[in-house]
């Protein structure tokens, strides 16, 4: 059992399955000798040389266009898209193409490729490098999202996405890269499409996603010692396919639902989650659901003002102790 950061954890994971497989191939911009420009790939260059580690032009619908190419000719590509707002460039790759071919060719042709990318606010990147955009992607028949929250998440995850046979998106928060936790020695294999509760409860679920996993689970922890509010909290973890049987047996415990959600209230993955468990189990709320979510605005870049539009732990303890108190 080893201490590393969730940035060292993508290495280790991207690592693992190049060396399990010599068909898994990885680029994209500066990923190379330069070991990316959030330092999340180091070592990958040296360790398995330039064939299997590339450098591309800084052109999205390039790297996307050389991964869908590379996968449906039998490779098993990872692919890197710099910054996740950056899917909107290529994002015709990401809805049109490689999500439908095996569809679209009836299963003769598969797609197994993974997009990595970093996502989410915190690092004071303003509104076009700081969005969290993970609801973009969950809308699209034949995509797969996931986004951890721990190292050990991060390589069991990506070690699952690379060995599906359909496309991956792969959300890595960048304002996780430096958060360290305890990972086992070995191979590491996780299930797509399972959460985790991470802490039990009785009195509310707290559902959250990626970043906003600790804040949850702190405030969890403040609940209960401030004001003897015992809450449930889940990591959601993969929002396709979606754990609903662990959500709605949460539910069914605790009786109340919290979601707290990073990207834009409109449309935002929390939205489906409540649309779900009112539908599947409305008799078990004793009250309506809440979300707690970024405003519907472009994220400001000033420090104070980014952190005042996130979910903070202050925001999840306050809405959750006005709610089960009103």
């Amino acid at each position: 059992m080893a201490e590393i950061t969730y940035r060292d954890a993508v290495a280790r994971g991207i690592a693992q399955e190049m060396a399990r497989d010599p068909d898994v191939i990885f680029f994209g911009e500066d990923v190379a000798k330069a070991g990316g420009v959030f330092k999340a790939t180091v070592g990958l260059y040296e360790q398995f040389g330039p064939r299997r580690v590339r450098d591309t032009p800084i052109s999205e619908q390039a790297i996307l266009g050389a991964a869908m190419g590379a996968a449906m000719t039998g490779l098993k590509p990872i692919a890197e898209i710099m910054f996740s707002d950056f899917i909107a460039v290529c994002f015709d790759y990401i809805a049109n193409e490689f999500p439908k071919s095996r569809y679209m060719t009836n299963g003769q042709t598969k797609c197994p490729l993974v997009v990595r990318t970093g996502n989410g606010a915190g690092s004071r990147f303003g509104a076009q490098h700081s969005q969290s955009v993970e609801n973009w992607c969950m809308m699209i028949p034949g995509l797969k999202v996931v986004a951890p929250s721990s190292p050990v998440d991060v390589i069991g995850l990506l070690a699952a996405a690379v060995r599906d046979p359909d496309p991956v998106i792969f959300f890595e928060h960048k304002s996780l890269y430096a958060v360290k936790g305890e990972v086992p020695d070995g191979e590491i294999l996780d299930t797509l499409g399972t959460a985790k509760v991470l802490r039990p409860g009785k009195d509310a679920t707290i559902l959250a996603l990626a970043l906003m996993v600790p804040r949850a689970l702190a405030a969890a922890e403040q609940l209960k010692a401030q004001y003897n509010i015992d809450c449930e909290v889940v990591d959601v973890r993969s929002l396709v396919p979606l754990d609903t049987q662990t959500i709605l047996g949460s539910v069914g415990k605790t009786h109340r639902l919290f979601t707290v959600e990073e990207n834009p209230r409109l449309c935002g993955w929390g939205a489906e989650i409540v649309s779900i468990v009112v539908e599947e189990a409305f008799y078990d709320l004793d009250a309506p659901p809440v979300r707690i979510t970024t405003p519907h605005i472009p994220l400001p870049a000033a420090d104070i003002l980014e952190d005042m539009v996130l979910p903070t732990t202050e925001r999840i303890v306050e809405t959750v102790r006005k709610s089960l108190n009103s």
